[in-house]
């Protein structure tokens, strides 16, 4: 990375928008990069001022970083709490871009795809977040494909999956450090091939230190929702998984996140209504939705399996919230009493279960909110492994100032 490249992440712009700010063409800031030409000092002074402005008042505010698969913002608001300054959003479904904006009004518009927004057109950053959706990988031997006259490496393991998009940003970028999260069983997946590939490429071919853990929800909510971090620098740093704080599990129950009904919170329409907030009937399942999930479970409970409904009391730890919750809300179904049919958590309910604070905003309808829910991560697991990440994120960017220093 040439010294031009790291004042020009500093000040956070990419190539085509320092040409705009400076007024030279994308031919000058390209040359300026490579090291082909050097700039004037005039412009160095220039970036340099510019740097100083963008210093976040806020001590806190030390380091920036992007947001890809955004979803609605569960790993952003996880590096937000760390001392992080998101400058650059991905995510393609409009209805979670609505529930983001909501929440995140920064005046910045919400990129969509990955796949068709060009790295240089992404701003400068030190850290890359990401809870990517896992495609399969197809794997070959090398010699295979050179036999056959076709690529390999990264140039083809991971063409056509979202994993290749993360590669391709890290490859063009270089920040310090990333994140990124996952299912649980990416690190089995094609007989623990898939994730070998990963590891590789993060590893062999960009040149990162990764750790990996997997981590389970109920330590910090009452959900178990294990899902795999992995968490990568640039230099080696004494980063250590060990370092996590992990609460007693279960010391979160469901009491914790269910509405009171007894008038200790206000109602918020259409999820509680009256003066004791009570949960609104629409979420109480019909008699024909609750002998259908009972004949269901029966029939499997019959065969062997463990297929059925989840029915959940006040001190009980939840199954994992998934994005089909909205279909009969089957896996997780709130208990009422004998005489009572279950009810399906509301979607404040959720937000609660996955760790969102109570002023998170649900803009969408429920049926959305339970995708996005389902969909997001446990906030406080990630707002703790940022935690920790913090010091080494710091310590690289340090390193990156001084070099900076010197060239200023």
């Amino acid at each position: 990375m040439t010294d031009f490249e790291i004042l020009l992440r500093k000040a956070g712009y990419s190539a085509p928008e320092a040409a705009k700010y400076l007024g030279y063409s994308e031919g000058h800031i390209y040359r300026w990069i490579r090291g082909d030409e050097k700039p004037r000092d005039s412009i160095i002074r220039l970036l340099n001022i510019e740097i100083e402005q963008r210093r976040p008042v806020d001590s806190e505010a030390s380091f920036s970083f992007v947001d890809l698969f955004a979803g609605i913002g569960g790993l952003r608001k996880a590096m937000e709490g760390a001392g992080g300054r998101c400058v650059f959003t991905s995510e393609w479904d409009r209805f979670a871009q609505q529930t983001y904006m909501a929440n995140f009004p920064d005046n910045r518009s919400i990129a969509g795809d990955i796949r068709d927004i060009d790295a240089s057109t992404i701003p400068a950053h030190d850290v890359l977040v990401a809870g990517f959706p896992c495609q399969p990988f197809s794997i070959a031997g090398v010699s295979k494909k050179n036999a056959l006259g076709r690529l390999h490496g990264f140039d083809d393991e991971t063409q056509g999956t979202l994993f290749f998009d993360v590669l391709r940003i890290l490859k063009h970028h270089r920040p310090a450090a990333f994140l990124l999260e996952n299912v649980k069983n990416l690190k089995s997946h094609d007989k623990g091939r898939t994730f070998e590939v990963i590891k590789r490429k993060l590893k062999d071919e960009l040149g990162y230190s990764i750790h990996t853990r997997i981590i389970d929800a109920a330590h910090f909510v009452p959900q178990h929702r294990e899902r795999i971090v992995i968490v990568g620098f640039r230099e080696e740093v004494p980063f250590d998984f060990d370092e996590i704080h992990l609460p007693e599990r279960g010391h979160r129950l469901m009491r914790d996140i269910l509405h009171p009904e007894n008038g200790l919170e206000d109602p918020e329409a259409h999820y509680t209504l009256g003066e004791n907030a009570a949960v609104s009937e629409k979420y109480t399942l019909s008699d024909k939705l609750w002998r259908y999930l009972q004949d269901y479970a029966a029939k499997h409970r019959a065969r062997g399996n463990g297929f059925g409904y989840g029915l959940v009391e006040r001190n009980s730890i939840a199954r994992t919230l998934s994005a089909r919750y909205y279909k009969d809300g089957s896996e997780i179904l709130v208990n009422r009493g004998k005489a009572r049919n279950p009810r399906r958590l509301t979607p404040r309910e959720c937000a609660r279960l996955m760790g969102y604070d109570e002023d998170f905003r649900i803009p969408v309808s429920d049926t959305q909110a339970y995708k996005q829910f389902g969909n997001s991560v446990a906030v406080p697991v990630f707002a703790e492994v940022a935690r920790i990440m913090r010091p080494h994120i710091l310590s690289l960017i340090e390193i990156e100032t001084e070099s900076l220093l010197r060239f200023g």
